[in-house]
């Protein structure tokens, strides 16, 4: 007959306590990590779309500067952001929303403020050009065109989602 090494009293207390030390240091660990981690693994809401407060029917082909806000959750912090975007409709009668920011080095552009190159997204800190689709120029300092905001209608008014790459641009 096999006899096994019979477990001491002390062993037996040792692997009790540290069994209900290890519960223990878990159910205090788990608040702390899922207040740390569970902001980060929620589900962003795919396609949202902030609501402006330009009517559809406002819209024509000359370009418009509208800003929008929406609360913006980092983790576990909200905080208010406002953004721009200029808004026209094509020859085809779609609206096009661009972003405002200049892909040199983060400025803002305008439509139509440079009176030797007019009809055309002017970037004052470099003279960086774009044309009204958002293309960059060649020959001036923005690499990339515009990006542009996915739009949506609702209710008669215009809703914009996150900036993207330019589709305007082939």
């Amino acid at each position: 007959m096999s006899k096994k090494d019979p477990v001491s009293r002390r062993q037996f207390l040792n692997y009790t306590l540290m069994g209900v030390g290890g519960f223990m240091a878990a159910g205090a660990l788990m608040p702390m990590l899922r207040f740390a981690v569970d902001p980060v693994l929620e589900a962003e809401a795919a396609g949202d779309f902030h609501p402006t407060k330009l009517k559809v029917s406002d819209i024509k082909s000359e370009p418009v500067r509208v800003d929008f806000k929406y609360e913006q959750t980092d983790g576990w912090y909200k905080s208010d952001v406002t953004q721009t975007a200029w808004v026209y409709k094509d020859s085809k009668g779609d609206i096009v929303a661009l972003s405002p920011v200049c892909k040199h080095l983060g400025c803002t552009v305008n439509w139509n403020t440079n009176k030797a190159h007019p009809n055309q997204f002017f970037c004052p800190c470099h003279g960086g050009r774009y044309e009204k689709n958002g293309k960059n120029i060649p020959g001036t300092p923005p690499s990339a065109p515009l990006d542009a905001y996915p739009v949506k209608t609702k209710g008669g008014y215009l809703y914009l989602g996150k900036p993207q790459k330019n589709p305007y641009v082939k």
